[in-house]
């Protein structure tokens, strides 16, 4: 007889919850998170068996071992999953028990599994993300330091360069005993940082070598090749979205929307979405409006302006990063570079020659 199991997983801790075909459900099974005892749990069940696990901060490890078993894991949307079991209670062994139901049922909400040398490769550009998010940080505490007392320096236009280093080097010696010891401090770290995140750099050029798809994203406006590391690493195979408005829904592109009685509301983009796809393309979108000047007739750029004057700057910027997934969709599903669209192209020749 067939059946079905649910793993409510924790962080120290998982419970099964196993079901047959008539909906019948067994005892719960708590397994700890020990290598050895959940191999010999899973060495239990039968072979091939599906098995229904949320999307949790640990599941790495939990899907090797089920694949490693012979089982059959499906990763779930854990938000979704919990609305459409409708329970009032939280307790382990009804999350768990609810899991193996929806998928009993054909209605279990999944998500993606990569492969796990994919896996593996993007923790390379994700290790990239954080540093240069930590470096960020370090470079907007001290600006805010030297505008605490004052000092400004004008000669240059970044202060972290190598002519900045050295003036920034002569004015804080001016700053209170303690405040000049914080900012040698957040130097350092800041050099340090530096150091890491060119390593880091040079690992992902060896080891993610410039695939066909990669190329072809770094003709997307604001792409360069560490985004487009990011972006293939992070799609995977780009025939798991249906549409482009899935893999802009997915990116974090897409502003959430109620819409009743004639009146529409368009509100902040979803939090659970990939974060990392997301960065990269709003990264790129920041790219392009920084260097707009050099790109006029650019569709993105024609489309932050049009934004941008009616929404703001943050609106019009995440519009750019939803045309750019958008188009990655298409790209990736023709094997063809970017294009501008044709609308837009029509529209830059005529102003062309109006003036």
């Amino acid at each position: 007889m067939e059946k079905y199991f649910g793993c409510d997983a924790h962080k120290r801790y998982s419970v099964f919850v196993s079901m047959n075909g008539q909906g019948q459900s067994g005892r719960p099974v708590r397994v700890e998170h020990n290598r050895s005892l959940f191999r010999k749990y899973l060495s239990n069940l039968p072979p091939g068996s599906q098995i229904a696990i949320e999307s949790i901060g640990n599941w790495y490890w939990m899907i090797d071992e089920m694949e490693r078993a012979g089982h059959n894991p499906m990763l779930v949307h854990a938000r979704k999953a919990k609305m459409m079991m409708g329970q009032i209670n939280k307790i382990d062994k009804l999350d768990a028990r609810g899991l193996a139901l929806l998928l009993r049922n054909g209605t279990l909400p999944m998500v993606w599994i990569p492969p796990g040398e994919l896996r593996d490769k993007r923790e390379l550009p994700r290790m990239r993300m954080s540093f240069v998010r930590i470096r960020t940080i370090l470079k907007n505490r001290i600006h805010a330091t030297l505008s605490k007392y004052a000092v400004d320096i004008q000669k240059v236009s970044d202060i972290f360069g190598t002519t900045g280093r050295m003036l920034l080097r002569d004015r804080i010696g001016t700053l209170p005993p303690y405040t000049f010891q914080s900012m040698e401090s957040q130097l350092k770290l800041l050099d340090q940082l530096e150091i890491q995140i060119r390593q880091c750099e040079k690992q992902i050029n060896v080891i993610v070598q410039a695939t066909p798809t990669m190329k072809l994203l770094m003709t997307l406006p604001g792409v360069g090749k560490i985004l487009a590391v990011v972006i293939t690493l992070e799609i995977g195979d780009v025939s798991r979205f249906p549409g482009p408005a899935h893999l802009a829904s997915y990116s974090g592109t897409v502003p959430r929307i109620k819409s009743s009685g004639g009146k529409s509301f368009y509100g902040k983009v979803r939090p659970d979405v990939n974060r990392y796809l997301k960065w990269a393309f709003v990264e790129a979108a920041n790219s392009m409006v920084v260097h707009q000047n050099h790109y006029p007739n650019c569709h993105v750029i024609r489309l932050y302006k049009r934004i941008r004057a009616r929404r703001g700057h943050s609106k019009a910027v995440v519009a750019m990063a939803r045309h750019l997934a958008e188009a990655t969709y298409w790209m990736l599903k023709k094997n063809e570079s970017y294009r501008e669209p044709i609308s837009s192209t029509r529209k830059s020749t005529r102003e062309i020659h109006e003036t």
